[in-house]
């Protein structure tokens, strides 16, 4: 019989990773230069034009910051639309996310 021992870490929970979001976004300069206060299910899409770009560096930041893939066919609105929406599919992408 085969023994393995396997640590796993708690992913971040979902609003942790909605106050890193938070912060991300309001560093963003489409949200700085018109001085925009989000509230956690304001549209994003809606209170600025986005282009590819900003959409790109959503992906990089959630890559890089919360370790978990995006996938060309994840990058939605329902995905990525909303800073609760966000933190939601990052948590859902982690496999030990906490509350």
């Amino acid at each position: 019989m085969l023994s393995q021992q396997f640590e796993f870490a708690a992913g971040v929970s979902e609003s942790g990773i909605l106050s890193r979001v938070r912060n991300f976004v309001g560093e963003s300069t489409v949200y700085k230069e018109r001085g925009f206060v989000l509230a956690e299910d304001d549209r994003l899409f809606e209170k600025a034009a986005l282009d590819s770009k900003y959409i790109r560096a959503m992906v990089n930041f959630i890559e890089d910051e919360f370790g978990v893939h995006v996938s060309s066919c994840e990058i939605t609105e329902d995905n990525l639309g909303s800073l609760r929406a966000v933190a939601r599919f990052v948590a859902s992408k982690q496999p030990f996310a906490v509350g």
